[in-house]
C-alpha cells in the first residue's frame, strides 16, 4: 500500500530554486532516509509533505486515514505549557481519541442509556482503531527513555534540547502511520539514540526522515533517496547499500564524462573547419557535438582542499589532571581522576546526561575548578573550546565580516595562506551565503558559522561538544577530514557514533557516580563489552537467588555451559509460555467485553482496569521469556 505520493513538486525561495519536479512515493513499511547537501530544501520538502508549508507546483497525496506525525528540526511549542498538558492534551488523534473514550465511560457511569451506550461503542472502536488502549503505558515508557520526568515544568523553561525531546515524545505517543522526522537524533544522547533504533526497526511505524547519524541511518533504514545535482536516485537498502551503489554511480558517470571528453576534442577540431550546414548529416553532427560538449563539461571537481592549519609547536608538557574531584551536593560527577594527556592524543567522551561530561571540559579549560586535586596545562597550549549552545552574534553583520574579525588570512603548516572566503567555502559557505546578514542564516548556519570560529583562531587542544548538530553529511566529511589532518589534541563529546569512531584512539566512558573507565577500541565493541558484563551480573544475581538444599552437595552437570538452561530453568522456561498464552486469551476476552456493550458501568471500569495490569503483566513476562529464550539458543 503506498501511503505517501509526491508529484513533480516543485519549490522557489526567492529567485533561489530549492527543487524541482520531484516525484517519489513511501510505501507501507519503508523506512527512507532523504540525504542531500545543505541549501536543497530538505527541510521545506518534509514541512511540505506535513501540510505547513505550501509547494509552487505539484501534488502531496496521503493515502486516505492515514495519520500522520511531522517532528520538525526546531520545534514551536507553546511556551505557556506544561509538559503534561503538551503531550496529552495536543491535537494528536490518539489523546483526542483517548479523552473520548474516558468520557464516554464517565458519560455511560453516570446515566446509562441508550445514547450514552452508542457513544461508548464508538469510543471502543476508536480506541481499538488507533491503539488506544495501551496509552498509557506506552507515554510512561516513551517519556522515561528521553528522560522527561517532572511533567509539571512548562515550556519556556525548556532547554533547546528539551524542547526537541518533548516535540519527539509528543509525536512518537501519537502512535501515528506515516512519520516524518527532521534530525530525529539532534540532542539525544547515545542511549536515546540507540532506544529510538530499537523502537524504529522493531515497529511497524513508516517513516521519512533527513539525518546525518550514520549509525542510526544504517540501522533503521531500508530506502535511502538521495538528491543531486536535481536527480533523484533510489537505493533499496541501509546506508551501507547506497555508499555502495553511489561510488559505483559516479564511477560510471565519470568513466562516460572521460569518453565524452575525448569524443569532444575529434569533434572541436572538425568543427573549427566551419562546416557548412547544409546537410541534414551536417546538422545531426553540429548537434551532436554541443549536447556532447555539454556532457563532457559536467565533470565534478573531486579534489579536495586540504586544510593543515599552521599552529604553535606543543611543548614537553600538554595537560595533567590529578587527582580531580568534583561534586554538586550528593550528585558525585568524577572522583580522584588522574590522566596525562600526550601530544596528538584523541579521545572521545561519552555518556549519558548529567554525568558530568561538560563540567569536565570547563575544569580543563579553566573555566571551573575541581572541589579537589590539580590541573597543570602547559605553557603552549592553546585551548578552542567549541560550545553545543548557539553562539550570538550582532544582528546586521554578514558571515564574511565575522570570519574576518578574527582573522583575514588563515597561515597553513606549509607556509601558505587562505583567505576567509576560501575558508568559508570549505564549509558549505558559498559567495552569496558569505554575505548574508547573520540573523537570516538558519540556525544550523549560525552553529557552522560558530565552529569555524573556533577552529580559525589555530588552536593546538580542540575541544568539540557536540559539533555535529544541525550539520549534513556532506558538511560533516569536510569536518571529518580537517579534523584527521588536525596535529594536535583532540577532545570530542558527540552523539554520533560514526563520527566518533573515524577520529578517536580511545574513550572517556562516564558511568555516573564519578566512575570513568579509558576504553580502548570502537563504541560498537565498547557496548558489546558492556552487554557481555550485564548479561554476566545477570547470571550471577539469578544463581545467588535460586534455592538450594542445605547440607545437601548439589549434583554436577556434565558438559554444563553458562549460556544454556538448567532443569529447573527449563520447566520456568515452558510455565511461562503457557502463562504468556493464558494471559493473552484472557486480554483478547477482555477486549471483545469491552466491544460487546453488554457490560455494566462498574463491570467496564473493573475490566479496563484489568486489562492494563494484564498488558504491564504480560510485557513483564515476554521480557523474562525473551532473555531465556536467548540463553537457551
Amino acid at each position: 500500500m503506498t501511503y505517501l505520493t509526491v508529484e513533480n513538486l516543485s519549490k522557489n525561495f526567492g529567485t533561489k530554486v530549492l527543487f524541482e519536479h520531484i516525484t517519489f512515493g513511501i510505501s507501507r513499511g519503508d523506512k527512507t532516509a532523504l540525504i542531500a547537501p545543505n541549501g536543497t530544501g530538505k527541510s521545506t520538502l518534509l514541512k511540505i509533505i506535513a501540510g505547513g508549508e505550501v509547494q509552487d507546483s505539484g501534488k502531496v497525496m496521503l493515502q486516505n486515514n492515514i495519520r500522520l506525525g511531522y517532528l520538525e528540526q526546531e520545534p514551536e511549542l507553546e511556551p505557556g505549557m506544561s509538559i503534561r498538558q503538551y503531550i496529552t492534551q495536543g491535537d494528536s488523534d490518539i489523546a483526542q481519541t483517548v479523552r473520548r473514550y474516558e468520557e464516554a465511560v464517565e458519560a455511560q457511569a453516570a446515566d446509562f442509556n441508550e445514547k450514552t451506550q452508542k457513544a461508548y461503542m464508538n469510543a471502543v472502536a476508536e480506541m481499538d482503531s488507533v491503539g488506544g488502549w495501551d496509552y498509557e503505558q506506552r507515554m510512561e515508557q516513551i517519556l522515561s527513555k528521553l528522560d522527561i520526568h517532572d511533567l509539571k515544568r512548562t515550556i519556556s523553561t525548556l532547554s533547546g534540547g528539551e524542547r526537541k525531546r518533548v516535540a519527539l515524545a509528543f509525536t512518537l505517543i501519537g502512535n501515528p502511520d506515516l512519520l516524518i522526522f527532521d534530525e530525529p537524533t539532534n540532542h539525544l544522547d547515545i542511549d536515546m539514540i540507540e532506544w529510538l533504533e530499537e523502537y524504529l526497526s522493531a515497529s511497524n511505524i513508516t517513516f521519512l526522515m533527513v539525518t546525518h547519524d550514520r549509525y542510526f541511518l544504517d540501522r533503521v533504514c531500508n530506502h535511502i533517496i538521495e538528491m543531486d545535482a536535481g536527480n533523484l536516485y533510489h537505493h533499496k537498502g541501509n546506508y551501507a547499500y547506497y555508499l555502495r551503489k553511489k561510488a559505483e554511480r559516479e564511477e560510471v558517470e565519470q568513466a562516460g564524462i572521460r569518453k565524452a571528453g575525448q569524443l569532444y576534442k575529434k569533434e572541436l577540431e572538425w568543427m573549427r573547419r566551419q562546416p557548412k550546414a547544409r546537410t541534414g548529416k551536417s546538422k545531426s553532427r553540429i548537434d551532436a557535438f554541443y549536447e556532447t560538449k555539454e556532457k563532457a563539461g559536467r565533470s565534478k571537481d573531486t579534489t579536495e582542499l586540504e586544510l593543515d592549519v599552521s599552529m604553535q609547536r606543543i611543548g614537553g608538557q600538554v595537560l595533567e589532571l590529578e587527582h580531580i574531584s568534583k561534586a554538586y551536593g550528593d550528585t558525585v560527577l568524577l572522583s580522584d581522576f588522574s590522566y596525562s594527556f600526550n601530544k596528538g592524543e584523541r579521545i572521545g567522551i561519552i555518556g549519558s546526561n548529567g554525568v558530568g561530561k561538560s563540567t569536565f571540559l570547563k575544569i580543563i579549560t579553566g573555566e571551573a575548578e575541581p572541589d579537589a586535586g590539580t590541573v597543570k596545562t602547559g605553557a603552549t597550549i592553546q585551548f578552542g573550546h567549541y560550545r553545543q549552545q548557539e553562539t550570538s552574534f550582532e544582528e546586521g553583520r554578514r558571515a564574511i565580516d565575522i570570519i574576518k574579525d578574527v582573522a583575514s588570512v588563515i597561515m597553513m603548516a606549509d607556509g601558505t595562506q587562505l583567505s576567509a572566503t576560501q575558508f568559508l567555502e570549505h564549509f558549505m559557505f558559498p559567495g552569496s551565503l558569505q554575505y548574508t546578514p547573520v540573523e537570516k542564516l538558519s540556525g544550523g548556519e549560525r552553529r557552522r558559522l560558530a565552529l569555524m570560529m573556533v577552529l580559525i583562531q589555530n588552536p593546538n587542544f580542540l575541544i568539540l561538544d557536540e559539533p555535529t548538530n544541525d550539520l549534513d553529511l556532506y558538511t560533516l566529511q569536510k569536518l571529518e577530514e580537517f579534523l584527521l589532518g588536525f596535529g594536535g589534541c583532540l577532545i570530542l563529546v558527540s552523539h554520533d557514533r560514526f563520527f566518533m569512531d573515524k577520529l578517536s584512539d580511545h574513550y572517556f566512558v562516564f558511568e555516573g557516580n564519578g566512575v570513568i573507565r579509558d576504553h580502548h577500541g570502537t563504541y560498537l565493541e565498547y557496548r558489546q563489552m558492556k552487554e557481555d558484563e550485564e548479561a554476566a551480573k545477570k547470571r550471577e544475581k539469578r544463581e545467588s537467588e535460586s534455592v538450594k538444599v542445605p547440607n545437601k552437595k548439589q549434583p554436577e552437570e556434565k558438559n554444563s555451559n553458562p549460556s544454556k538452561l538448567s532443569y529447573s530453568e527449563q520447566k520456568e522456561f515452558k510455565k511461562l509460555e503457557k502463562q504468556i498464552e493464558e494471559l493473552e486469551a484472557e486480554k483478547s476476552d477482555i477486549e471483545k467485553n469491552l466491544g460487546s456493550g453488554s457490560l455494566n458501568p462498574d463491570e467496564i471500569r473493573e475490566s479496563s482496569e484489568r486489562y492494563a495490569s494484564l498488558a504491564e503483566e504480560i510485557d513483564e513476562k515476554t521480557m523474562i521469556w525473551m532473555e531465556m529464550a536467548e540463553r537457551a539458543g
